[in-house]
């Protein structure tokens, strides 16, 4: 969103603050614990709530020479024109069904991914009508049971992909995987992964495969796992300064920095006497004579309704609490004896450099992981941008 004479003056109902300075920073410090891998920078689910296209640039900005989406839709508009991005900058997709838009992705040269005989079947099709090559990463079920190939598949997926390959229909770009625990310091899926991915790398380059890029590290494995880090590493949810799993270490132990800081305007301040009840279903009832502030956010913004009567707000450098249930426009903090005025701001979540709470805060106040505190922040948020240049 370009800025307004709102953003400006600080008068927007809400926003969502995406500073692309750290997000450069931290691209850079994934390079460092991955130095002989490139890095592919995950940016599905619009940069996890983030903003696709503005932290793509942002990334490939600081060193990153893939981009990773999870639908095609995803990577067809980073890969128009109009996006900007340097023609060289290789982008993957990997969700694909069933009469997806494979001659589109080849026409535009995205990488995309193969799990099973119907794909690899789909894609030749579109790649003998679109008169090129497709290039194809061949996904092994290693152990995490979603997409993927199935081991004792394995063979004649690579069989018929390498026929493809003679007859100038796909190039076989990449061998790849994923991992189902690598969050979990010491989970014995990891070395086993590990393991099936090799056998499953090794058979296929033994059978004629050369692939540019052999691939399994997402951001936990990027941060601690270097044995899985191969050809090129996939950090996701770290790009964004967020932290995979609590048990791994803050994100100040990987020396990352959150992105997103989310905001609002206080529309109400007003004194209630003791005894009132606030919110839907009286969950919360004053205990005693204070002050409500409103806050224009609710679960239509991606606020979790889970979050109701424990998550955090900072008003004024105290941490407040939401009172009572989250609605789907707003919610109240109590504010005890004080008084800001209206238009305040309440800062719901960032980097945590003012006192104020972190995403990873939002998450353990509504029983899930900051992942989805940060990708559901929803489009009535105005992404603001800041640090956009280098």
């Amino acid at each position: 969103m370009s800025e307004t004479e709102a953003q400006r003056t600080g008068t927007l109902r809400a926003r969502a603050e995406i500073d692309l300075d750290a997000l450069r920073g931290n691209v850079r410090r994934l390079r460092e614990l991955a130095p002989g891998a490139a890095l592919m920078a995950v940016v599905k689910a619009d940069a996890y709530g983030h903003g696709a296209l503005a932290c793509a640039r942002a990334a490939v900005e600081a060193g990153a020479t893939w981009l990773g989406t999870a639908t095609p839709q995803e990577a067809l508009a980073l890969r128009a024109p109009e996006a900007g991005l340097p023609a060289d900058v290789r982008i993957m997709c990997w969700l694909w069904t069933p009469g997806g838009p494979w001659r589109e992705a080849v026409e535009a040269g995205l990488d995309v991914s193969v799990s099973g005989l119907w794909a690899l079947t789909e894609v030749t099709q579109a790649a003998r009508a679109a008169g090129r090559p497709a290039l194809v990463h061949l996904k092994a079920d290693t152990g995490l049971g979603r997409s993927g190939c199935q081991p004792e598949d394995w063979a004649e997926l690579v069989g018929a992909a390498l026929r493809a390959e003679r007859e100038g229909l796909v190039r076989i770009a990449g061998l790849w995987s994923h991992f189902a625990c690598a969050d979990e310091p010491g989970h014995p899926s990891i070395a086993a992964q590990l393991s099936r991915f090799r056998e499953m790398v090794a058979y296929a380059e033994a059978q004629g495969a050369r692939p540019e890029v052999r691939h399994i590290a997402n951001s936990p494995a990027t941060l601690t796992l270097p044995e899985s880090h191969f050809d090129l590493v996939r950090p996701g949810i770290a790009l964004y300064g967020v932290s995979p799993s609590p048990e791994l270490g803050s994100s100040a132990d990987f020396g990352l920095r959150p992105v997103m800081t989310v905001s609002a305007s206080l529309a109400l301040v007003k004194r209630v006497p003791g005894g009132h009840g606030v919110s839907y279903g009286h969950h919360y009832v004053t205990p005693g004579p204070t002050t409500l502030g409103l806050v224009p956010l609710g679960y239509a913004d991606g606020i979790p309704r889970h979050a109701s009567s424990t998550g955090p707000v900072l008003v004024e450098g105290k941490w407040r609490t939401v009172a009572g249930r989250v609605a789907m426009d707003q919610f109240v903090v109590d504010l005890g004896g004080d008084a800001p005025p209206e238009g305040t701001e309440a800062v719901l979540f960032g980097p945590g450099d003012r006192g104020e709470p972190t995403a990873e805060d939002w998450a353990q106040a509504a029983g899930t992981i900051a992942y989805e505190i940060v990708t559901r922040i929803g489009p009535r948020v105005p992404r603001v941008y800041v640090n956009a240049s280098t």
